[in-house]
């Protein structure tokens, strides 16, 4: 599963698959595009998805679909890329140089990490590392 001119792939990660470099990607480079189809977000609510990326109070992307490359993008509470939301689309950013073979991770949010991820352990680089898991910085959106 390349794409993105064989910038990235999919393979193992320590919390499934992740999307790892398989070239250098420097910093303030646009990796992907998170895609999908746009939800109500009353319909968010009431799924027990974890794909869905809040774009807006109204509106959220459904990311589920295994053409969303960016869906394999894992939380980090020292993330290497950001998520950028322009009106109802989502683009994931290199915030610093990401070498070959790193994964590409960005933060989930602090909604989503209290939701999902604290109850079950941060799996992160940086939190495996510690005795707890924790977190830093905060991001809007569901996802």
């Amino acid at each position: 599963m390349d794409q993105g001119d064989e910038l990235f792939t999919v393979k193992r990660s320590a919390t499934g698959l992740g999307l790892f470099a398989i070239k250098r990607i420097p910093r303030g480079k646009k990796i992907v595009e998170y895609t999908g189809p746009c939800v109500p977000n009353e319909e968010v609510e009431k799924s027990n998805g974890k794909y869905f990326f809040g774009v807006n109070k109204r509106w959220s992307i459904d990311g589920s679909g295994r053409d969303n490359i960016a869906r394999y993008i894992n939380h980090s509470c020292a993330p290497n890329a950001e998520a950028i939301i322009n009106r109802d689309r989502v683009w994931i950013w290199s915030k610093k140089t990401i070498q070959p073979g790193e994964e590409i991770a960005y933060d989930y949010g602090k909604e989503y990490f209290e939701g999902i991820i604290k109850d079950i352990g941060c799996k992160c680089a940086k939190c495996s590392h510690s005795t707890h898991s924790h977190r830093n910085g905060s991001r809007n959106g569901s996802k």
